[in-house]
């Protein structure tokens, strides 16, 4: 085997490790975005932290299957307007998941765009 089929067999087994450290630390960081839309948007509301950290979880496995099936990237501002809009039926579509996540129409589109803006300042990271 040449060095470049062998960086290709650790990239393929290193993407293909399940990580909990990093899947903990994506859920935290979804979970405080989410949180911060949540204060700022009306008609978003969530009862408690641990609909909070459920909403984080669904939110990430929707945006992974949305991704997976689709190519579309749920990013509200680094992906254009079907970023956007994935973005907001993924926060709206959570109401019917979570127990505790409440949003309105009109406020799953407010905040995908709030989502965005703090996708815009933190950059480096992927949230929704």
């Amino acid at each position: 085997m040449d060095n470049n089929q062998n960086n290709r067999n650790r990239n393929h087994e290193r993407d293909n490790n399940f990580n909990i450290g990093e899947m903990l630390l994506r859920v935290l960081i979804t979970s405080i975005v989410v949180a911060i839309a949540a204060y700022f948007t009306p008609g978003f509301t969530i009862d408690g932290l641990w609909s909070l950290l459920l909403a984080a979880v669904v939110i990430g496995v929707l945006d992974y299957l949305v991704q997976r099936f689709t190519g579309i990237d749920a990013s509200p501002f680094g992906r254009g307007i079907s970023g956007f809009l994935v973005a907001a039926i993924i926060l709206y579509v959570t109401k019917f998941i979570v127990p505790g996540f409440n949003i309105s129409l009109w406020g799953a589109i407010i905040g995908a765009l709030i989502i965005g803006i703090i996708d815009a300042i933190m950059p480096g990271r992927e949230a929704l």
